[in-house]
Order: structure tokens, then sequence, then C-alpha cells
């Protein structure tokens, strides 16, 4: 393999549909409400990629210098721990990825203003605070919370704020189903680390309520999203069509749900890219519903 393939394997081009999905959401609902711009949809989409990139690049480097990364690791390969990758190459990858995020931001902040700004320090904070830190989020079980957080409710209404400048109801409601979603992703890596993380003295969710709970939990998580569409449309705030794509990742998130409940430990690797998946598409599907119900009105 070649460094260029270390740098990939670094990067985990899987878990970028975490951050495309809310992003891609967002940027269509504005366009539904006739407030769009192709350059903050755009520079938003690129910042977010980049805050993602700069998440996993500071999980690999933090997780291996706290210890918590160990042979005994069962997911893909971490390229500091594994030695791939110098701690100080991947340290210094990750404080330019989240630059250049912080850089493209300025953009967003001289349109959005000072709510942006203020969305623009929590992000990088999140993406520091996730793995590093005095209290790291991931060890103290809020790694699904931030996921939540941050790559459903700040990515969609964020960027659907500085497209509109508003926040209404249905954008947090939608938002909630990606961040559910991604929050999913999340305890997945979290439910397959389950015993080494407890070695380490991470408390993640998973840890700490168990394979059980675990399992329970990301039924929940699969679920919720497409009751909250229901409930969408029962109050009325988006019309039937809008949401009727999205029934076709129905069958993929019971499958999903099945599996998770059958296999732990390395097992669950494939799961973790499947879950990425249907965030993705789920995303897709409802920014292609809602493209519908607009042109269609």
């Amino acid at each position: 393999m070649t460094t260029f393939s270390y740098w990939v394997m670094a990067i985990r081009p899987r878990t970028l549909p975490a951050a495309i999905a809310p992003l891609l959401l967002g940027n269509v609902l504005a366009y539904s409400h006739d407030s769009f711009s192709w350059a903050i949809a755009l520079s938003a989409m690129l910042c977010g990629l980049l805050l993602q990139i700069g998440v996993n690049l500071a999980n690999d480097y933090f997780d291996f210098k706290s210890g918590i990364d160990t042979d005994a690791r069962l997911g893909p390969t971490r390229v500091t721990q594994s030695g791939l990758l110098t701690p100080q190459a991947v340290r210094n990858a990750m404080a330019l990825s989240l630059l250049a995020a912080v850089l493209v931001g300025f953009y967003l902040i001289a349109v959005g203003g000072w709510p942006v700004v203020w969305m623009a320090l929590a992000a990088v904070a999140g993406a520091l605070g996730y793995s590093g830190g005095p209290y790291p989020l991931a060890s103290h079980g809020l790694g699904e919370v931030a996921a939540f957080l941050f790559f459903g409710l700040l990515a969609v209404v964020g960027v659907y704020f500085i497209q509109t400048g508003d926040a209404p109801l249905l954008v947090w409601l939608l938002a909630a189903t990606v961040g559910l979603l991604n929050a999913a992703i999340m305890l997945v890596n979290n439910t397959r680390d389950i015993r080494t993380d407890a070695q380490a003295g991470k408390r993640t969710v998973a840890v700490r309520i168990g394979l059980g709970g675990a399992r329970h939990l990301y039924r929940v998580l699969i679920t919720l999203p497409f009751f909250i569409l229901s409930l969408i449309w029962l109050l009325g705030l988006l019309p039937g069509e809008a949401m009727l794509l999205s029934v076709i990742a129905a069958p993929m998130a019971l499958r999903l749900i099945q599996d998770f409940y059958r296999v732990d430990g390395p097992a669950l690797n494939p799961l973790l890219g499947r879950t990425a998946g249907l965030t993705m598409m789920f995303g897709i599907l409802l920014s292609l519903g809602t493209l519908w119900a607009h042109l269609a009105a």
C-alpha cells in the first residue's frame, strides 16, 4: 500500500455520508422555500466534509495518545496506532483540515452573521472535544449525542438558516431524522468496541448499557426517523409526496436492525458502512421527495 492509501484510511470515506446527508437536506429545504445560493451550498458542503475529516483524524490521533487504540482493536486499522503514519503527521493533518474548514467558514459567517460564528465555534470545539481535551465526549457516553447535534441539528438547521435567515419547526424535525441515523452510525462503532473500550476506561453508551441495551437503542435510532416523518405529515407541515420516497429506505432499515441483533464484535464492521449508506440513502430520498413536492406545487 502507498502513503496515499494510508491517508485514505485515515480519512475514513465510509463515514463521510454523515456530513453529506444533512447538508444536502438543509440546502434542498432552502431551495424548496425559494431561498437558495449555490455558493452557500457548496461552501457549506466543503466545510462539513473538512470538519468530518478533521474529526476522523482527531479520533485517530487522540485515541492513540490516550492509549484507547491498542493491538486488540476490532475495528478498521487506525493509521496512528498501527504505525502507518506518524502521530505528528496525523495531528498536523487534523489541524490543517480544521483550519481549512474555518477559512471556508469565514464566507458563511459573512453571509449569516453572528449566529454562524457561534455555530462555527461549536463545530470546531466539538471536533476537537470528541476524542481530545480534558473531557472527551466519546469517552463519557456522549458520542451519539454529539453526532445527533452536530451532524443532524446543527448541519441541517445551520445551512438552512444561512440560506434563508430562518429556522422553522419543520426544519428542526427533519434535521432530527438525519441526526438520529448519524447517531446510529456512532452506536454501531461503539457497540463493536464494547470490550476494548471498557478495558481502556472509555465509557461509551454501549459500554454503559451493554450489548443488549445497545441493540435496543439501535432499533430506536433507526426506526424513529420514519415515525417523525409520519408526525410531520399528520401535522400538515409537509405534503405526503415529499416523504413518500423515503419509504424506499424502510426495508434497508429493517434488515439492518435484524442483522444488528445477530452479530457483534468485528462482524459489526460491515454494518457500520451499511448504516452510513442508509443515512445517505435516507437523506437523498427525503431531499428528492422535497424537490418533487416543491416542483409539483
